[in-house]
């Protein structure tokens, strides 16, 4: 079965502190839905062809079906409620390829 990824980017973060709050609530409930972080906003980034450096954030799962479920799950949706409205994100969920 494809293993499932979240794929978020953060085209402008003026202030990481105001993810604190996001970051306490989110982190426990990817970890509870199976997540396993594989990059962090520190992360370094090179940027090829029409790229932006921008921060990354990269988890994975062992499922399309499990990512998508931790998105829905009651206690990432409370996360997703405490992130600042200034904060402009890029967020996906694909399927790997095997």
């Amino acid at each position: 079965m494809p293993k499932g990824y979240w794929v978020s980017a953060y085209p402008d973060l003026p202030d990481p502190e105001s993810l604190t709050t996001y970051n306490t609530l989110a982190g426990p409930a990817v970890q509870a839905a199976g997540g396993r972080l594989l990059s962090h906003i520190d992360s370094r980034v090179v940027a090829h062809e029409a790229g932006i450096p921008q921060r990354v954030i990269l988890i994975e799962f062992d499922s399309f079906e499990q990512a998508v479920a931790a998105y829905e799950s009651e206690a990432y949706q409370k996360a997703l409620l405490s992130l600042p409205n200034d904060v402009e994100r890029d967020f996906r969920i694909i399927e790997g390829i095997n």
